[in-house]
């Protein structure tokens, strides 16, 4: 298969994984030869409706496919075309879904790997770097997740369980989970029709077996705090938070907790939570530094394509680096200027 946008040729496998704790579905592209990158995505996503924006950039490509074989980690029952998950299967801890991931790796003998999470996905790769230290390289955080629910927040989590317990996937869910994604401005209002990426997110979104959605929220409500568990983090770790996610003060606390020598902070303005499919492009600098630091670049045939609104000439290297206390980016549909 050929990527559209790169014109990198990659292999795409599906692997169903029995574990104890259930079975994983893995979808894995390119030559499992190169180093691993492992995603993880967050409550009723997959990793089409989670890092197929980013993967689709050719620059990220360049970067991201020509470096890695990509195994995309689906939660229990959120893989294209699953089934109903049996009520008499436990729901998992998220210590289960971490053992899971763990799994996961011994079943393609991978060794250390590089971490790619959003949202829930972040907490759950999160965690894995926290209990299996040896095995990973680096953190790519979005929008990450470390501090068990506040009553807010597992309050409101557990209405949408009820709701989609007894609902399904209903329209009110759907608007409660595009708007845990995306900010205001993209979902539309009266005034402004919702975006193109939140028309294609809300239909995948019926796709989706309410039941299995409803057992990852459950298991992510009961999540537990993990922020004495950082200062053990071995590797290094970049996170990327939009300004408008609901989860900002959340990543601003984790990187607050992190080593400032070894994690670095990326502030995208007017975004979402899901900065990988909201502004994509808004991630490939600072991903491209993050790994320049692992020996990793991008192909050298776009060495000299368009960067669009993003340029290194408007960003410095140092400010970039792993030792870096973060920076904030504009929109990238305006100039790009860092603050420190």
């Amino acid at each position: 298969m050929v990527h559209p946008c790169s014109g990198i040729c990659f292999m795409r496998m599906e692997h169903l994984i029995k574990t104890s704790h259930g079975t994983v579905s893995v979808s894995v592209f390119g030559d499992q030869d190169k180093p691993a990158l492992i995603t993880y995505p967050d409550v009723a996503l997959n990793h089409v409706l989670c890092f197929q924006g980013l993967f689709f950039c050719p620059e990220a490509a360049s970067l991201l496919l020509h470096n890695f074989c990509i195994y995309h980690i689906c939660p229990p029952g959120h893989e294209l075309g699953a089934a109903p998950i049996s009520s008499r299967v436990p729901i998992p801890s998220v210590d289960d879904l971490v053992d899971q991931v763990a799994y996961v790796l011994d079943y393609f003998r991978l060794g250390s790997v590089m971490c790619l999470g959003v949202l829930a996905g972040a907490y759950v790769l999160t965690l894995f770097s926290i209990k299996y230290r040896e095995r990973v390289l680096g953190l790519v955080l979005v929008s990450p997740l470390c501090k068990a629910p506040s009553w807010t927040e597992w309050l409101y989590s557990k209405i949408l369980c009820n709701l989609l317990y007894f609902y399904g996937m209903c329209d009110l869910i759907k608007e409660c989970l595009l708007h845990r994604y995306f900010c205001k401005e993209v979902c539309g209002n009266t005034q402004i029709p919702e975006s193109e990426i939140v028309q294609a997110c809300r239909s995948l979104l019926d796709e989706r077996q309410s039941i299995n959605v409803w057992r990852y929220l459950q298991s992510i409500n009961r999540r537990y705090d993990i922020t004495e568990g950082l200062q053990q983090l071995q590797c290094r770790t970049l996170i990327f938070v939009g300004e408008n996610s609901p989860f900002h003060s959340d990543a601003l606390h984790m990187m607050s907790k992190l080593d400032s020598r070894h994690s670095a902070l990326v502030e995208v303005q007017a975004c979402g939570s899901l900065v990988t499919e909201e502004q994509p492009h808004a991630m490939l600098i600072p991903l491209e530094y993050f790994f320049m630091g692992y020996g990793f670049y991008r192909l050298n045939q776009f060495t000299d394509s368009p960067r669009g609104p993003l340029s290194p000439s408007c960003i410095s290297p140092e400010l970039l680096s792993p030792e870096s206390l973060g920076v904030k980016l504009k929109p990238i549909k305006t100039r790009v200027s860092v603050e420190v």
